[in-house]
């Protein structure tokens, strides 16, 4: 793991999501590609305070700029845990990040995956127990290098799966069962 903060709040945040990579997304295989990562300690983990949203973007593209500069990390995850518990306003930063990425000419070479501790998919109803694979215990922006998504799913038999698995795993399993790891995320020892 690598943190970009000594601050103690900050610490705190990067515990609970760091105990939500390991303890939801790599033990249950909601990414099959996380456990590599997390072995390497190649994620980046870095909490952003601003809430305006114009200071956020601008945070994320100087984050691209870190990877771009340091390969040792492999992927960050941008914390945002005040000023975007509102899922709808969280998408409307997801979609502007997306537009930054594009209008900085990082579109072929860092993609963004979001989390949000009230997700919901498209056309489905927030009770569905499917919503918490991109369920986190704070708003967060993924920044995932192209190349290295395009290389993993060359490796990966029958990728296309992957959602379907994970939605089919969710829905077995429940929603009690995951706000119970939610929950666990945020109860971590210092």
């Amino acid at each position: 793991m690598q943190q970009a903060s000594n601050n103690p709040d900050h610490l705190i945040f990067i515990s609970h999501t760091e105990k939500w990579v390991k303890d939801v997304i790599m033990k249950y295989n909601i990414c099959p590609f996380a456990r590599k990562e997390v072995e390497k300690k190649s994620i980046r983990y870095v909490v952003i305070e601003q809430t305006k949203i114009k200071a956020v973007l601008k945070q994320v593209i100087n984050e691209c700029l870190i990877l771009d500069n340091q390969p040792a990390i492999e992927t960050s995850l941008l914390i945002l845990p005040r000023g975007f518990e509102g899922f709808y306003t969280y998408l409307d930063l997801v979609e502007l990040a997306n537009d930054a990425l594009i209008t900085h000419e990082y579109e072929s070479k860092y993609q963004l995956a979001s989390f949000h501790p009230d997700y919901c998919f498209d056309n489905e109803p927030q009770t569905d127990p499917a919503n918490f694979t991109n369920r986190s215990p704070y708003p967060t922006l993924h920044i995932i290098r192209e190349a290295s998504m395009e290389k993993a799913l060359a490796d990966y038999t029958d990728p296309e799966s992957i959602p379907e698995r994970n939605i089919a795993f969710a829905r077995k399993k429940g929603s009690d069962f995951f706000e119970k790891l939610l929950a666990q995320c945020s109860h971590t020892k210092k």
